[in-house]
């Protein structure tokens, strides 16, 4: 049986402000904007290509402290594009950090090692690891 991640909940004090700073400044697909009523609304977005989507809301959502959540972790084949993307963006984003050593040769140094980090307008905090391959 498969087990599969599909939502992580990111707590927010501003729905409108963090989603368009995840549509917006991290190009997130807004995949649903739901009105419940004055007081309960979900937003669900998702990175590109991931099958896993973030949810940010109020009234229906767990009751975390805004900028409560970190160490969520994004994984793209090409750091330094990445990175370049983040900053055309308007992200505030690290430089590229090489935590500890490859577990094998790989044709880029940065592959499994190589992580940026960026954190939303709450500090939800985020990391990027470069992945080329898989073992």
């Amino acid at each position: 049986m498969n087990w599969t991640l599909e939502v992580v909940i990111v707590p927010v004090s501003d729905v409108d402000r963090a989603k368009a700073f995840y549509a917006d400044r991290l190009g997130f697909a807004v995949d649903h904007d739901t009105v419940i009523d004055d007081d309960a609304r979900i937003v669900q977005l998702t990175p590109p290509g991931s099958g896993c989507s973030i949810v940010i809301g109020k009234g229906v959502v767990p009751e975390m402290p805004p900028g409560s959540l970190k160490g969520l972790q994004l994984v793209v084949p090409d750091l330094r594009k990445a990175r370049a993307e983040l900053v055309e963006r308007g992200v505030e984003v690290s430089e590229i950090q090489v935590v500890g050593e490859n577990p094998r040769p790989v044709p880029d140094p940065l592959d499994n090692v190589g992580f940026i980090h960026f954190a939303d307008p709450d500090d939800n905090a985020w990391a990027v690891q470069q992945i080329s391959e898989r073992a």
